[in-house]
């Protein structure tokens, strides 16, 4: 008889262990031992100089003891001196997958910097659950703060100190990346970024939450899942509404993008609208793509749409460009 319950509570114990607490298929599965299965982001395409796409890329360390890092992009023709705007980009993946050196943001981001011709840095923040929110914010502005270092020929990254414009400065990310680009300028604003004119930032398909809105699809469950000591969809970093920095980002012009058939379309059109009232001193502007799906760009990157996109992204980044 003990024998059985012995067997019957290390089965229920074993089935706990397995229970799902979080899942994104066919790309994530959390479980509530703390396992976690990411199907997405964690290939690697290693760095290398002078590639066939015609881009140059190194990975480098920016705070070893947690290990924060990024992967710096710029052009193989690049001449000594050459001074180029600077793009610090964050990817999606619901802060829980995704990696800028996974085959689609590498080459999402050396197609950028090829198209526009600039100096990208792509940042690896630490993804939850093992790091959860709000640490993928502070490694994002850790990170930002570090490639502004380098604006008076200081810092450790030869490449930012030899190439980058510190007066071209410009920040992106798609998903809840572009939701990272939203904090960034409103931390930006709020206490400065020294030595950096920070033109404009441009979100793609952002995350962002309205407190009225029906919360059940994956992308609000992904933001409780990251984020478990979040107040809720009323979060400043997650409503704009909410936000008292808003109306002082600090850059000068936004771009946003938005697919017609984006489960997040709305939010989008909430951003911009709720950016656009808030007293801001910037422009603000909105593009939709018709007939695609969210981050449509990243997966299907060769189609008509999606270039058109990488396009208006290089336009953005150099409509300010020094003759």
């Amino acid at each position: 008889m003990s024998r059985c319950i012995h067997i019957l509570l290390a089965s229920t114990m074993d089935s706990r262990k397995s229970e799902v607490v979080h899942e994104f298929l066919p790309y994530f599965r959390a479980y509530k031992d703390g396992r976690v299965e990411r199907n997405f982001g964690t290939d690697i395409v290693p760095p290398s100089i002078n590639s066939q796409s015609g881009i140059s890329t190194k990975d480098v360390e920016i705070v070893k003891e947690t290990g924060l890092s990024a992967r710096v992009y710029i052009p193989s023709t690049i001449s000594p001196g050459q001074k180029l705007p600077i793009l610090v980009y964050y990817h999606g993946g619901g802060f829980f997958m995704g990696s800028p050196f996974c085959p689609t943001y590498h080459n999402h981001v050396a197609a950028l910097v090829a198209e526009a011709n600039i100096v990208a840095v792509s940042v690896d923040y630490r993804l939850a659950p093992e790091h959860p929110v709000p640490i993928g914010y502070e490694d994002s502005w850790v990170a930002l703060r570090w490639v502004a270092s380098h604006y008076n020929g200081q810092g450790p990254e030869a490449w930012l100190r030899e190439h980058g414009d510190f007066q071209r400065f410009f920040l992106a990310g798609d998903s809840i990346g572009g939701n990272i680009v939203h904090n960034m300028l409103a931390q930006a604003g709020v206490e400065g970024l020294q030595g950096v004119k920070l033109l404009g930032a441009c979100l793609v398909q952002p995350y962002v939450s309205k407190t009225e809105s029906v919360h059940t699809g994956v992308e609000d469950r992904s933001w409780l899942f990251s984020c478990p000591t979040t107040s809720g969809f009323d979060d400043p970093r997650i409503n704009p509404a909410e936000d008292s920095r808003l109306s002082r980002l600090g850059c000068s012009k936004v771009l946003i993008f938005i697919a017609e058939k984006d489960d997040m379309r709305e939010r989008g059109l909430f951003y911009y609208e709720t950016l656009r009232k808030s007293g801001w001193e910037g422009e603000v502007e909105i593009v939709e793509t018709e007939g695609e799906d969210h981050v449509f760009h990243l997966f299907n990157p060769n189609c008509e749409k999606a270039l058109a996109l990488l396009k208006m992204l290089a336009s953005f980044i150099n409509q300010d460009k020094a003759s």
